[in-house]
């Protein structure tokens, strides 16, 4: 199987589940973001939790390709992006997360979630792909 749609199996279902969840509990969702960025500890945490997979994603799949699997190659660079600034600067991600993620935000974020993951389980689990 190729990493790519190994990885879309996995990330997928995961954005699916996780934008309707924000979108049936946005109120807790949002307590969650409020008290995450008001602690440096679960940043850091948060930064060593996107680093790893997103290292992960590209040591198996670097493609720049003129198709859907450029998706799971940016989505590794964003990991190891988003990663890095939690852990190096955490104070400005506290900040930046308190403004992008406030109440109006998350059901966009939901439904981005939603419709990526959708597309990217299509392509993990369409048949082609046996």
């Amino acid at each position: 199987m190729q990493p790519a749609i190994f990885i879309a199996r996995l990330a997928g279902p995961l954005f699916v589940v996780i934008g309707i969840g924000i979108l049936l509990n946005g109120a807790v969702y949002s307590a969650m973001i409020t008290e995450a960025v008001h602690s440096p500890t679960l940043i850091y945490f948060s930064g060593l939790s996107a680093l790893l997979p997103g290292l992960a994603i590209l040591n198996v799949h670097r493609t720049w390709t003129a198709d859907w699997r450029v998706i799971i190659t940016i989505f590794g660079w964003l990991l190891v992006i988003g990663g890095v600034i939690r852990i190096v600067l955490p104070q400005t991600t506290a900040s930046l997360a308190g403004t992008i993620y406030s109440g109006a935000a998350l059901p966009v974020v939901a439904v981005i979630s939603i419709v990526l993951g959708a597309f990217l389980s299509f392509q993990g689990y369409r048949p082609a792909n046996k």
